[in-house]
């Protein structure tokens, strides 16, 4: 069945993967981001601080999957706190008021670091957090929301805690330098599919936190099985398939 989505973060790395995917499956998709998404007609910017327009993209929505933040740590108090604080209660209080029924979140796998570096693999979604840093700690904040909007207003809840997706031929480098950073690898495809299969599940969903990763080249950090339990999805990409550009601009 067809789903009416609004995607926000449309235009960015993973927002572009999603919305390719999801077009693909022939679902009715309206974008929300600074800049227009290529390929994608219905289409509203604008900025996670500006309520106004974020109530315009909402409206005969019955899904979102919001993905717009400052995507790593940056300054707090004029990055992270405007889009992922603020900006998030204005999505959510935004779904909320116009019934969307359906809140599928993007978290971080960053609320997992320390224990990562500590090698307690796999790790499992029920693993207590040890965020990285302020971006981690936003996600955490935004896991909380989710499970209050869950419980308080009966909406369904899915708090994505997602692997690495390289944006830059920096990002690209720190990955190819790093063998642990192979092995939380997230294609943008990969991520498409995940979040095409969580936007269409027949379950009935309360809150739910789950992990979205590619295959490991080596090591299993995280556990797989809640994701293919609940959503039926399984990774086909491993390093470095999905991110041959990035590191294309290496050798430029």
């Amino acid at each position: 069945m067809s789903k009416c989505i609004l995607l926000t973060g449309s235009s960015g790395r993973i927002g572009r993967g999603v919305t390719a995917e999801l077009l693909r499956r022939g679902h009715d998709v309206r974008g929300f981001d600074l800049v227009a998404t290529p390929g994608l007609a219905d289409m509203v910017v604008g900025t996670l601080t500006d309520r106004a327009a974020i109530d315009r993209a909402m409206q005969g929505r019955d899904t979102l999957i919001h993905l717009a933040a400052t995507p790593d740590d940056d300054e707090f108090e004029t990055k992270i706190v405007p889009n992922n604080i603020i900006g998030l209660h204005h999505v959510m209080e935004s779904a909320r008021a116009a019934g969307v029924r359906r809140l599928i979140l993007a978290s971080t796998t960053q609320l997992h670091w320390f224990d990562r570096m500590r090698g307690r693999f796999p790790l499992t979604e029920t693993t207590p957090i040890s965020p990285r840093y302020w971006y981690g700690a936003s996600k955490a904040f935004l896991e909380g929301a989710g499970k209050a909007f869950s419980e308080s207003f009966g909406l369904e809840v899915l708090a994505i805690r997602l692997g690495w997706c390289p944006r830059t031929k920096e990002q690209a480098q720190e990955i190819l330098d790093a063998e642990w950073a192979q092995d939380v690898y997230l294609s943008s495809a990969d991520a498409g599919r995940f979040f095409a299969l969580a936007a269409e599940s027949p379950r009935t969903f309360t809150y739910e936190t789950i992990f979205c990763i590619g295959k490991p080249l080596k090591t299993a950090t995280y556990d797989p099985a809640k994701a293919k339990e609940l959503l039926g999805y399984e990774p086909q990409d491993a390093w470095p398939v999905g991110s041959e550009d990035v590191i294309a601009q290496l050798k430029q």
